[in-house]
């Protein structure tokens, strides 16, 4: 359950980070008066959770950056009928580029939940999934 808990807070704060469109510091659940409350988060625990964020921000989007170029490299391959043999290998650097990027991440995630106390963790998973219910997007069934 943690796990995909985890998971779960990993894929919404990476979208939220490497998004262009959105201010990902208006997501910022440990600057959020509610979290800081329901959670008890104490001024310094946000401030290191916050750092953390901010020192692995750059990083991850130089590295979305890299996935980036790395898949526009591929299509250019698949478009121009390249070799099956560099196709596989420029897959490989996509691959790489994506296992790079899910690391860091996680690790950012990890770090920010080590910040917490095992109670306050507790309690930010059942915040968490509330969140989650109330701005998932349905999906669409065809």
């Amino acid at each position: 359950m943690r796990a995909s808990v985890l998971g779960c807070i990993a894929a919404a704060l990476l979208a939220l980070v490497l998004s262009a469109s959105v201010d990902a510091q208006s997501f910022a659940w440990w600057k959020s008066e509610q979290f800081q409350k329901d959670l008890a988060l104490t001024p310094d625990q946000s401030t290191r959770i916050d750092d953390v964020f901010q020192t692995t921000l750059p990083k991850l989007r130089q590295q979305k950056e890299e996935l980036d170029r790395q898949e526009a490299e591929l299509s250019k391959m698949i478009a121009a009928d390249s070799d099956e043999v560099q196709v596989a290998r420029q897959i490989d650097r996509v691959e790489a580029a994506r296992s790079q990027l899910n690391k860091m991440r996680t690790l950012m995630l990890l770090h920010m939940r080590q910040l917490l106390t095992p109670d306050q963790r507790a309690r930010f998973n059942v915040l968490h999934e509330q969140w989650e219910k109330e701005h998932r997007k349905p999906q669409d069934h065809r």
